[in-house]
């Protein structure tokens, strides 16, 4: 059943927001990735890929059948009409199947993933805290070439088409520092498990 204690955790590219919700996982909370959503609904058979292919056209199909998603990044950052056009696709299903995990997690508490939760506008009515992962944006920045190959300048085109990272700070409830790496989130996550278990049992 659906939790009445949630946490929105988010963070901007190349924070470590997968690392800590594996944490937090590992702790007992149950935690829903968006971002892992998104990509069943794109790739191949996904449940989203037929509206999108009939509004953006079969080339945006890779050959295997998943949504071309350098092809997709290109567009919508060239294009606002094209990013509202593909967010009115995946986000009603996002927001179907993200209910839809909600409703049959387990853990004393709900983690829900949202990387782009400060812009979404809807989420933070819908969680009861909202956990933001920081880090500089050098460290951003060279995580994401590390992980990806994206050069620099592509990788600090898709931060600032977020919210900066004092709105972000600004906007949470709790606060995780990952400039310094694993052994250094594990005691953060580890208070901050303590501390939503006390307040999931009051709620």
């Amino acid at each position: 059943m659906e939790q009445a204690f949630s946490v929105g955790l988010t963070g901007g590219i190349g924070c470590g927001k997968s690392t800590v919700a594996d944490m937090f996982a590992a702790l007992g909370a149950s935690v829903i990735d968006t971002d892992q959503i998104a990509h069943s609904l794109t790739a191949p058979h996904g449940a989203a890929m037929p509206a999108l292919l009939a509004e953006f056209g079969a080339g945006f199909a890779t050959t295997d059948g998943a949504l071309d998603r350098a092809k997709m990044r290109a567009l919508v950052f060239a294009d606002a009409t094209a990013r509202a056009r593909l967010e009115a696709i995946l986000h009603p299903r996002i927001r179907e199947a993200t209910a839809a995990a909600a409703a049959i997690a387990t853990g004393p508490y709900t983690i829900f993933v949202v990387p782009l939760l400060i812009e979404s506008g809807t989420w933070r009515e819908r969680v009861t805290r909202v956990l933001a992962i920081d880090c500089t944006e050098d460290t951003q920045v060279s995580r994401v070439m590390a992980r990806s190959g994206l050069p620099a300048e592509q990788v600090r085109a898709i931060m600032a088409a977020q919210v900066t990272r004092a709105q972000r700070l600004a906007a949470a409830d709790d606060v995780i520092n990952n400039d310094e790496g694993v052994d250094a989130l594990r005691p953060q996550v580890a208070r901050l498990h303590a501390q939503y278990l006390s307040y999931s049992k009051i709620m």
